[in-house]
């Protein structure tokens, strides 16, 4: 792999979860996370990305969305659960990515906020037409999507070093 190898990685928060009951961590989701997740899981299949991994959160809400979203692909990623996708900081976020083998050329994390939007944000140093001004706005709701694309290895992955080449939520 050179280092000017184009690479995307994609954000994608859970749906909507619920709130019974239970630990945080088991969290199912909502009605309305359940109809949100196939229709992101379409949106991500519209971009055309062929996934070369998806790195999962354990918790309940981020494996039953993944769950309803992959069968929209026209091919299943090698999926990992990665609990330190659980409540991950950004500091703990660009780890995760500067670990990510380079024969991986895109790269789906599948998480949760504050941090998605956080790694969106830190990530990005330069964005396609409006798809800054329309993230800033809808901040990162439930089931939303970022795709940064960037160039060398993961483990030069730093504040900046992306463009936002896409950005979708469901409720746009």
């Amino acid at each position: 792999m050179s280092a000017d190898t184009p690479r995307r990685i994609v954000l994608l928060r859970h749906a909507k979860a619920d709130w019974p009951q239970v630990s945080d961590h088991e969290r199912p989701l909502a009605d309305r996370g359940r109809m949100d997740a196939p229709v992101a899981g379409r949106r991500l299949a519209d971009t055309g990305i062929p996934f070369d991994l998806a790195l999962c959160s354990t918790a309940t809400r981020t494996r039953e969305t993944w769950k309803l979203a992959v069968h929209e692909l026209p091919e299943r990623p090698r999926t990992v659960y990665e609990e330190r996708l659980y409540e991950a900081s950004l500091g703990d976020l660009l780890a995760l990515l500067n670990e990510t083998p380079d024969e991986v050329d895109d790269l789906l994390l599948i998480g949760h906020n504050p941090g998605m939007h956080a790694l969106a944000d830190a990530l990005a140093g330069k964005a396609e037409g409006d798809t800054l001004q329309r993230m800033s706005r809808g901040g990162f709701p439930t089931a939303a999507f970022a795709v940064i694309g960037f160039s060398g290895s993961w483990k030069t992955v730093e504040h900046g070093v992306g463009t936002l080449l896409d950005y979708w939520a469901p409720h746009d």
